[in-house]
Formats: C-alpha cells, sequence, structure tokens
C-alpha cells in the first residue's frame, strides 16, 4: 500500500512538472498564432477594406485553438452590437484568456491595441497594427528563451519533487 501510494505522489508531481512545461511550449505558439492573425486582420482591413466583424470571423476560420476563439468571441461581440470594437475586444480577450498560455504583459498589448481597434482610418490602424506586432514578436522571442532555458527543469523537477517527498515520508 505504501508503495501504491508513493508512486501516485510520483506521478501526479511529474505529471504537473509536465503540464508547466507544456504551458511553456505553448506560450510562443500562441504569441505566434496572434501575430499571424493581426497580420491576417490587417490585410482584411488595409487591403480588403472587409468590416471588422467580417474580417475577425475570417481569421478564426483559419486558425485554430484559443487565438480562434478570441476572434470569434470578438466577432460575435460585434455583431451583437451590444459594444463598441473597444468593449467587445476586452470582453473576447476576458472571455478567452483563461485558454490562452499568455502573461499579463501580452495582455496588456492586446487591451492596447484594443483601445485604438476601430476608432482610427485605415493607415493609423494599420500603424497600431504593425506596432502591437512588433511587441508581441518580441515577446515571443523571450517566451523561447524561457522555454529554452525552463522547460527542461520543470520536467525534471516534478520527477525529482515527487521522489523527494516520497524519501520524506519513508
Amino acid at each position: 500500500m505504501r508503495w501504491l501510494g508513493a508512486l501516485l505522489i510520483i506521478c501526479c508531481t511529474t505529471l504537473y512538472g509536465f503540464y508547466q512545461a507544456r504551458l511553456l511550449q505553448e506560450r510562443p505558439q500562441h504569441i505566434r498564432q496572434l501575430r499571424s492573425a493581426l497580420q491576417s486582420l490587417e490585410a482584411e482591413i488595409v487591403y480588403g477594406q472587409t468590416p471588422l466583424a467580417k474580417a475577425s470571423i475570417n481569421i478564426s476560420k483559419q486558425l485554430n485553438g484559443p487565438v480562434a476563439a478570441l476572434f470569434k468571441s470578438f466577432s460575435l461581440k460585434l455583431t451583437e452590437r451590444k459594444a463598441t470594437a473597444n468593449k467587445a475586444w476586452e470582453a473576447a480577450i476576458e472571455d478567452t484568456w483563461k485558454s490562452l498560455s499568455l502573461k499579463e504583459k501580452e495582455k496588456e498589448v492586446l487591451l492596447q491595441f484594443g483601445a485604438t481597434i476601430g476608432t482610427m482610418d485605415r493607415n493609423h490602424q494599420q500603424k497600431q497594427l504593425k506596432l502591437t506586432q512588433t511587441h508581441l514578436e518580441r515577446d515571443e522571442e523571450e517566451a523561447r528563451v524561457i522555454q529554452a532555458r525552463y522547460e527542461k527543469m520543470y520536467k525534471t523537477l516534478g520527477v525529482l519533487a515527487g521522489l523527494f517527498i516520497v524519501i520524506l515520508m519513508m
């Protein structure tokens, strides 16, 4: 019975370590998807002259996962016409935030972008999109460095923490 408990502890801590490592893997992926989505949004708005709601739903169909859900939620909130573009963007971020593996600084960048979305002419909107993409590019590079540095450590610490707890309990 003791061995079963020890095995259970080791399995749980190992799974937690792998979960944390997966979050580190997902963060650069989600940032890359956001950058790609914003590039598509720029093309839709500036060159295709597509309305914001339609452009957002088109982008959500091109992507998958939480970033697609963000743009789909944004599009739905815009089509309901219950809020301005800024409020719809903020609400969409709040709705999907827990499923995104992002940090608060990325949230701030997205909220700053949302404050200007739909309020400027196409040229200024394009500049704002480029600025947001630049910020996200910097954050993606930082996320890659953190992933390279800590991913293996989280996996190893999960196993070692379980072993340490088992040794302390025996």
